[in-house]
């Protein structure tokens, strides 16, 4: 099956106390795999309204969609994304409940990244982006 357009998707980049959140995917593609919480945007939905709604929906927390972080294209067997991932501000006083598409959930030291069985692509975009830019990391660790 040929997919000539791309799907928009959103991440989220959720950090903690030196902790980033890890969600395992509950569904294809890649299932069972551990990624950035996140989805498919929905017609007519913005953005950023698309990964407040994502996380929710996945790990329980209500958050603030924060700056790009950048964004990465995956093509595989019958499908084709455009990822959006964003640096995300979540209230420190929330738990964490895996729920929706997530079948689990992690917080995962940066530094003992890159986590076993993480999405195809995932580590180098940590390590081109978020962990490259240790600013970043502190700006948005959850205690703003």
């Amino acid at each position: 099956m040929s997919i000539d357009c791309f799907e928009i998707a959103v991440g989220g980049v959720v950090i903690r106390q030196g902790h980033i959140l890890l969600v395992q995917r509950g569904h294809e593609p890649q299932k069972g795999r551990w990624s950035l919480p996140g989805g498919k945007v929905k017609p007519g939905e913005s953005l950023q309204r698309a990964l407040e709604r994502e996380i929710a929906e996945e790990t329980g927390l209500n958050v603030r969609c924060g700056s790009l972080v950048g964004f990465v294209e995956r093509r595989g067997e019958g499908h084709n994304f455009a990822i959006f991932d964003f640096n995300v501000d979540a209230p420190i006083t929330e738990q964490a409940i895996a729920a929706d598409d997530a079948s689990d959930l992690k917080w995962v030291e940066l530094n003992a990244l890159p986590y076993p069985d993480m999405t195809d692509g995932l580590m180098d975009f940590l390590n081109d982006t978020v962990l490259k830019h240790e600013e970043s990391v502190r700006l948005y660790d959850g205690l703003s």
